[in-house]
């Protein structure tokens, strides 16, 4: 058959013409989008393609068992071709894709791009945050460093602290009353694939709602007035996309080589570690907890999160009452301003 008879034949079966294709793809974008913060939720969605590649490759050698994982690791890292580098890259886009997430989620906030009709788009975005940000501790503990197996067993116990669903969190989470011969494999189990089909089927939805509902359109003054409010998908906004992975994928490198990941000290259950922290991105939470201590903490931090998820009708509140549009808008400064002192402070003070 000709190319251009299996193109005919292709065609009569899908029914979807170069036309229709490129009508399809090709929706208005708002110019605002030139700019990197306004287009940041490609950059997640990059950075989690590059820990699902890097992280199947490493799963053929990790092996999530307590007398087994810390020492695929160490092969991982030392021995095998390659090792290092794909590990620091899993690591780094870890790092950057949390990082990426927090950032997105402050821009949809201080743009109000939550407001109605997009009320449910911010909940779907902060289940991607939660879930990224478990996503980092599942994974983070399968090393199997002494670090990581205490930060796993102070989220237990945290988890445990929950009024009356704690014990049946905390033994869910490490399979028994205490870390034991299971919790490592459910630890892989969660973050391997658990986690990541949850953070797909909320992307899934996320991009399904913004092709509903269009992308926010904030209005800027512009230099020139007689340039349009917006640009084509394909290729403009298609090419910036892969301008900003092609940098992303230069900065990982470039982070995987001068930082490489090394290895800790392996677990010790008998040998309680003078210093415990978590990873930076659980800086703010250790520290709320070192604070106000047990149930109070968490009870706290959970009002919070639940304050975040329903936050556009607090917001449809604040403004309806008190007559002023930007009430979100210092809510989220001393917001921000708040989680950056707790995470300073978590890091330079060593107990």
């Amino acid at each position: 058959m000709r190319v251009d008879g299996s193109a005919a034949w292709l065609a009569r079966r899908i029914l979807l013409s170069g036309n229709d294709l490129r009508e399809l793809t090709n929706e208005p974008v708002p110019r605002h989008l030139k700019r990197w913060w306004f287009a940041l939720g490609g950059t997640p969605a990059y950075l989690f393609v590059v820990q699902i590649l890097t992280g199947l490759l490493l799963a053929c050698y990790d092996q999530a068992a307590p007398a087994t994982a810390y020492e695929s690791v160490r092969q991982i890292t030392e021995e095998i071709a390659y090792g290092w580098f794909i590990r620091g890259l899993h690591k780094w886009a870890a790092t950057l894709m949390i990082a990426a997430v927090i950032l997105h989620q402050m821009r949809v906030f201080f743009t109000g791009a939550y407001r109605a009709p997009r009320e449910l788009n911010w909940v779907v975005g902060m289940g991607l945050l939660i879930a990224t940000l478990l996503t980092g501790f599942t994974g983070y503990s399968l090393v199997f460093e002494q670090l990581s197996y205490w930060g796993a067993t102070v989220g237990a116990n945290i988890a445990d602290t929950v009024p009356l669903v704690g014990g049946t969190l905390k033994r869910l989470l490490l399979g028994g009353a205490a870390y034991n011969e299971h919790t490592l494999s459910r630890f892989f189990v969660l973050h391997a694939a658990v986690l990541p089909l949850t953070i797909v089927v909320l992307v899934v939805v996320h991009v399904t709602l913004i092709r509903l509902q269009g992308v926010t359109e904030l209005h800027f003054e512009r230099e020139d007035p007689e340039t349009p409010d917006t640009f084509n998908f394909f290729p403009d906004h298609l090419y910036t996309e892969l301008i900003i992975g092609l940098m992303l994928m230069v900065v990982l490198s470039t982070l995987a080589t001068i930082s490489p990941v090394v290895m800790g000290p392996p677990a010790d259950p008998l040998a309680t570690p003078e210093i415990i922290k978590p990873e930076w991105f659980f800086y703010v939470a250790f520290r709320w907890l070192k604070l106000f201590g047990g149930t109070a903490a968490v009870l706290s931090m959970g009002l919070i999160v639940c304050t975040m998820v329903v936050w556009p009708a607090i917001d449809a509140w604040l403004r309806r009452h008190t007559r002023c549009e930007e009430a979100s808008l210092w809510v989220g400064v001393v917001g921000v301003l708040a989680i950056i002192a707790l995470t300073v402070w978590e890091a330079v003070v060593a107990h």
